[in-house]
């Protein structure tokens, strides 16, 4: 589809003109170009929202929690108030969502707890295309003899190999950890299929869906997994994370923490002083994403279904784009992709996509095109194993872009011309 094309049939069912007015930072230029926020994956601007939350807190509700004055009686509803929109981002109930440092320090937190039940010989099943906090905290519980196994990929598409998980299931797995989708090449995993392969096997599930999040709903009901965790950061919202835990497990397994901290679910683990401003801001992101449903479809009735409608729109918005710059990539001579590349399956992965040039380092052409104003990572974004496996971590790993709802085609455009100018310098 032709660039004016493409114009013509997103302004019909998005306004990415108004997304744009609410995100302050994108007016942010470079040697005196609009910069282009290509960089969601690492995570994703905020909207005025989230700022003018930050704010409100620090002005109005600055102190602890469970004091008998105004202030204090204001951050706990803060707090709650919080928890209950991320409830409604899960599908879960608010006594289910946990407030963290961030996804790393929360999954450390969990398999050192789950890891207090586990004995030598239980396994413990990761993937080769996660991210490393989605590996390692896991595999750190090989100390008390617990064996770690991998599940590899199809290098032809950077999929999951089904089979091979199938096989490596048995008796002695206790858990299984799978991203939701790959913060690297943007693969979505089976997730309800990996969950329900875990509990047929009495394993529990857990997934990480920090990169997900941006780019589709999340119900966990419907999927019933058992904890799942995402990051505010990359979700238009401040530096934290999130956990969903099934409340049957939050009780069961005990979390560490200092003496005096309440045994209740969920604030057990949560553990010393929040961080409230910011937790004041993931509420506002959430607000943010349920407004922008509502303008997208007025009938949404209530914030789930607001929520809902936003991705709706989103993900149909996104998927014009990545088409867009899958298809301008695949034309240019020599670059190597990773990944789905067949437009009959993107559904099967959101709008971030890997990559190496013929020319140069990854690092080479993030310079270029940042000198530019388009923003784009490279190296190995923690996704450790799968560079090395995919073997380019020796070589600075690739290049990576990644789109969200606030970028437009014009900046796709615009890092194609840059990528084949880079080429042929």
């Amino acid at each position: 589809m032709s660039t004016p094309a493409l114009h013509e049939a997103i302004s019909k069912t998005f306004d990415v003109s108004w997304v744009r007015e609410q995100f302050p930072s994108l007016q942010l230029k470079v040697n005196g170009q609009q910069a282009a926020f290509l960089d969601g994956p690492a995570g994703t601007q905020v909207p005025r929202q989230v700022v003018d939350a930050v704010q409100k807190y620090f002005l109005e509700a600055n102190a602890n929690t469970y004091g008998a004055f105004l202030t204090s009686r204001r951050a706990n509803d803060t707090i709650s108030g919080a928890r209950a929109a991320m409830a409604d981002l899960f599908n879960s109930s608010p006594e289910e969502v946990v407030f963290g440092q961030n996804m790393t320090t929360i999954t450390l937190g969990l398999a050192r707890a789950i890891g207090r039940e586990l004995k030598p010989g239980d396994e413990i099943l990761l993937t080769v295309l996660d991210h490393d906090a989605n590996y390692s905290p896991w595999k750190t519980l090989e100390e008390k003899g617990v064996v770690i196994r991998t599940v590899d990929i199809r290098e032809s598409d950077c999929t999951l190999d089904l089979e091979d998980l199938k096989s490596k299931l048995s008796a002695k797995t206790k858990l299984v950890a799978v991203g939701y989708a790959s913060n690297a090449v943007g693969t979505i995993n089976p997730v309800a299929e990996i969950t329900r392969l875990a509990h047929a096997a009495g394993a529990l599930s857990f997934i990480d869906a920090v990169h997900y999040a941006p780019h589709g709903p999340m119900d966990v009901k419907a999927l019933d997994c058992d904890f799942l965790v995402c990051s505010p950061y990359k979700l238009f919202g401040p530096h934290m994370g999130t956990l969903y835990g099934k409340r049957e497990h939050l009780e069961r397994f005990k979390p560490y923490k200092v003496r005096p901290a309440t045994d209740a679910v969920p604030e057990c683990w949560e553990t010393g002083t929040q961080v409230q401003e910011l937790i004041a801001g993931i509420h506002a992101a959430v607000e943010y994403l349920a407004e922008l449903g509502r303008r997208c479809d007025p009938s949404a009735q209530d914030r789930r279904s607001a929520l809902l409608a936003a991705y709706r729109s989103t993900v149909a918005y996104e998927r014009t784009l990545v088409t867009r710059l899958i298809e301008g990539l695949l034309a240019i001579p020599g670059l190597r992709f990773f990944g789905i590349t067949d437009p009959k399956r993107f559904q099967e992965r959101c709008s971030t996509v890997s990559f190496r040039l013929a020319k140069g380092t990854p690092t080479d052409a993030a310079t270029f095109l940042g000198e530019r104003g388009i923003f784009a990572w490279d190296g190995n974004f923690y996704a450790l194993n799968l560079t090395e496996r995919l073997g380019v971590e020796k070589l600075g790993g690739v290049l990576r872009v990644g789109l969200v709802h606030y970028n437009t085609v014009d900046e796709v455009e615009r890092l194609l011309i840059g990528l084949r100018d880079f080429s042929t310098s």
